[in-house]
């Protein structure tokens, strides 16, 4: 179930959209960061941790979306973090008289019923400016923007190269842009370039939903990610694979062609 990807960092993928699930080796138990989807995977991810006797320790959420703030009791009552923004986000979601309905809107029927509800949410948000994870394990930077959704943060692995990249540098999803936002294609852009930035420390990348990325692969997906964001700035046709006549995920065309109607009702 739990797949490696460098020393001391793996990996879980979900049936969902290839959601992946990341656990880091800590000293005395284990990060984990967006564990999902359903209920049987989670208390098999949370089977599969007690078997190796490594405990959840520290979470970390990339962002408020229903699919990377799920949580299981299998994990126990680790912290839950989020950066204060993304952690804003979901918390006033939850305040809200009616947010189950609400999230039940945004669920694939074939998995509604099998989405847990009950602890979903529950982060803590790190104060703002945070640059690392506050755990007793190796070194994770926080890499915060404004991109995809409010308060999302990437993670880097510092000791083994490993960017843990939220809903972002898919090979299977383009970019899904955070229309809400002021600037929502200047927030991404400026994303990538952040990513740019540390890719010379990266060996592998692991998107939150997809394929995880070998030595060499960031770079060409920061590339992809670029020419489908400069195309929906300048009016063009993206000549991207994702949403073309052999896309991975049929409804993806949809997305794509909403977000070309919300960003051209922009001008």
């Amino acid at each position: 179930m739990l797949n490696d990807v460098a020393e001391g960092v793996l990996t879980h993928e979900s049936e969902f959209i290839q959601t992946q699930t990341t656990v880091v080796h800590g000293r005395d138990g284990v990060l984990l960061v967006d564990p999902g989807i359903t209920h049987a995977e989670l208390a098999d991810l949370a089977h599969d941790l007690d078997e190796l006797g490594r405990p959840v320790v520290a979470a970390f959420s990339t962002h408020p979306d229903w699919d990377h703030v799920l949580w299981h009791p299998g994990f126990g009552e680790a912290p839950r973090y989020g950066t204060a923004r993304g952690a804003a986000s979901i918390r006033e979601l939850l305040s809200m008289p009616d947010w189950k309905e609400q999230i039940a809107e945004g669920l694939p029927p074939e998995y509604a019923d099998d989405i847990p509800m009950e602890l979903l949410g529950h982060i803590t948000g790190l104060p703002a400016g945070t640059t690392h994870l506050p755990w007793d394990g190796p070194a994770v930077r926080i890499l915060e923007h404004r991109a995809h959704a409010p308060g999302h943060a990437a993670l880097l692995v510092e000791e083994s190269g490993v960017l843990i990249a939220g809903d972002m540098l898919s090979d299977i999803l383009m970019p899904f842009l955070d229309l809400q936002a002021d600037d929502p294609i200047g927030d991404y852009l400026a994303a990538l370039d952040l990513f740019e930035s540390v890719a010379d420390d990266v060996v592998a990348v692991i998107p939150g939903h997809g394929s995880v990325g070998g030595p060499g692969r960031l770079r060409p997906r920061i590339a992809q990610d670029r020419a489908y964001v400069e195309a929906m700035r300048d009016g063009r046709t993206p000549d991207d694979p994702r949403i073309g006549p052999n896309a991975p995920l049929d409804w993806l065309v949809d997305v794509h062609d909403w977000q070309v109607q919300a960003i051209a009702e922009r001008r």
